[in-house]
């Protein structure tokens, strides 16, 4: 029976984001499935063209959590 794959389980599947079986079932159907292979490579290729976005914490904030990390283990202890 051949399995029908939804854009969502292709998105799950470029970000890593599926479990063992799907993963494999996913790679055997891009194998044999010339159009489900061309959808799968046009979102790839849109995800190649997001904008990598790179999020940093101010350096107060990540104190902030260290040091309550910090506390709450001394308070367990």
């Amino acid at each position: 029976m051949k399995q029908k794959f939804t854009r969502n389980v292709l998105i799950k599947y470029i970000y890593k984001e599926t479990t063992v079986a799907e993963t494999l079932a996913v790679n055997e159907a891009l194998s044999e499935d010339f159009q489900l292979h061309q959808q799968y490579q046009e979102l790839l290729f849109a995800q190649r063209q997001l904008p990598k976005v790179k999020f940093d914490a101010k350096t107060s904030t990540l104190n902030n959590i260290l040091n309550y990390s910090k506390q709450a283990t001394l308070e367990t202890h």
